[in-house]
């Protein structure tokens, strides 16, 4: 996933980056590598964090506005910082660059994400790439169904998190084990997922 959103953000860097004069040259390649580890960065940040239902709504493309999405100005907050540190840029020029490019790759992404006839990105892809491949067994579109129609917030503290998620597989997972007579199952994937 990290070469093909690599690749995403070189097709978007033209002004922001490439063209600008405050990145020098030679550092192009260097400036997008990091765009991209920060996105990437972010995401499996958000996730470790317990932002599950952030970045599948994110990702999902269900996430709303880029400008008013949480999440969206974390990435874009971490990317600008990043770059003032590693090209001393001051904070104008980081959050121009990162203005100009960042809502562009994110729409290519998300977008790319959800199109059934682009196989570059896709949602079990990402997160299996984000959590080194824990979540194989997680229907991720079924969870993006319940997560935009609220379904998930089962412990009815009015929002979605870990503990809605576990709490939802917990009879998926108990009927595992009884078909497969051991322990495991999803319930230790989801919890696994976050080393909890």
């Amino acid at each position: 996933m990290l070469e093909q959103l690599f690749n995403l953000v070189k097709e978007q860097a033209g002004s922001s980056i490439i063209q600008n004069p405050d990145i020098p040259n030679e550092r192009n390649d260097e400036a997008i590598a990091d765009v991209t580890n920060n996105i990437s960065g972010g995401l499996q940040q958000a996730l470790a964090g317990g932002q599950f239902n952030d970045v599948l709504s994110l990702l999902g493309g269900r996430g709303g506005d880029l400008q008013s999405n949480p999440l969206a100005n974390q990435l874009s907050g971490n990317a600008a910082q990043s770059l003032m540190e590693k090209f001393n840029l001051n904070q104008g020029q980081a959050g121009g660059i990162v203005s100009s490019l960042l809502p562009g790759v994110l729409q290519k992404f998300i977008s790319k994400t959800n199109d059934p006839g682009d196989n570059s990105f896709d949602l079990q892809g990402i997160f299996s790439s984000l959590t080194g491949g824990k979540t194989g067994g997680l229907d991720l579109q079924g969870l993006l169904g319940r997560v935009t129609q609220g379904g998930l917030d089962r412990d009815g503290d009015g929002d979605t998190d870990m503990s809605d998620i576990i709490n939802m597989v917990k009879g998926g997972a108990a009927q595992q084990q009884q078909e497969q007579g051991s322990g495991g199952g999803m319930m230790d994937l989801v919890k696994g997922l976050f080393g909890r």
